[in-house]
């Protein structure tokens, strides 16, 4: 069932009106007409499943006909914390991770970071980013769209790691010498509810001084196996170990 998160979409009583880019896709793309049901996400994480009441020039009436009570999100509370990455890199890993569960996005700048944006670039990156998520967690049916942050500097996102439950990097000198134990490690020790701040780094990798910053701020340095991955490549992998662990295993 297609799905459309409520945000500013004006809600009166059992009724919802949707209009602006969902109206678009309601109507010229999906084609809908009275009687279809769609689930609408609200702000809170509720789906209402409902139906098209009436069809106006610039609005879409809906009905709430019933409640859906799936809860579609990870156990845990996944932050990405990524380099910015060069071409569309970064797209794929926003659209790739949010249907994999992230709930939260922060992209950083690093030494080794290529990709160099101006104030008036992040506003216009950032706006499609926001788009890419919103679009690929109504295809995934989530329960939420993942929060994406303004780019920051590496030692800045590092120093926040007392916000979180747990925080790793991925390292490939870490793969390149087999370690394979502290990433399960991880996972075993997780509890249900709990936040993982997890940090991939550029196409070139982390320079030696900000590996010994990360050390400093008891970073666990994870192997990602014994083949190297390219910088989008890591996220997902890592994001689907942690689907399996918590959702299939259990």
């Amino acid at each position: 069932m297609q799905r459309y998160f409520l945000g500013n979409h004006q809600l009166d009583r059992n009724m919802i009106r949707i209009g602006g880019d969902d109206y678009h896709h309601i109507v010229r793309v999906m084609r809908m007409k009275p009687g279809d049901e769609v689930g609408v996400v609200f702000p809170d994480g509720r789906t209402a499943i409902s139906e098209i009441a009436a069809i106006h020039e610039d609005v879409v009436e809906l009905v709430i006909r019933a409640w859906d009570e799936k809860v579609r999100e990870l156990p845990v509370d996944v932050t990405i914390g990524i380099s910015l990455l060069k071409k569309d890199n970064f797209d794929m890993v926003v659209q790739k991770g949010t249907e994999l569960g992230v709930s939260r996005f922060i992209p950083f700048i690093s030494e080794r970071t290529v990709v160099k944006l101006d104030e008036r670039k992040i506003v216009k990156r950032m706006t499609r980013w926001e788009k890419i998520a919103k679009e690929a967690a109504e295809q995934a049916e989530r329960n939420k769209i993942p929060i994406i942050e303004k780019p920051q500097f590496l030692k800045d996102l590092v120093a926040k790691n007392d916000e979180f439950d747990f925080c790793c990097v991925a390292y490939e000198e870490a793969g390149r010498n087999f370690e394979t134990k502290n990433f399960l490690k991880t996972l075993q020790e997780m509890k249900r509810g709990q936040t993982v701040l997890f940090l991939f780094g550029p196409e070139g990798g982390f320079h030696e001084t900000e590996i010994e910053f990360m050390k400093e701020h008891a970073f666990i340095f994870c192997g990602l196996g014994p083949r190297i991955l390219r910088a989008e490549t890591a996220p997902l992998y890592v994001l689907s170990a942690i689907s399996f662990y918590f959702e299939l295993m259990r």
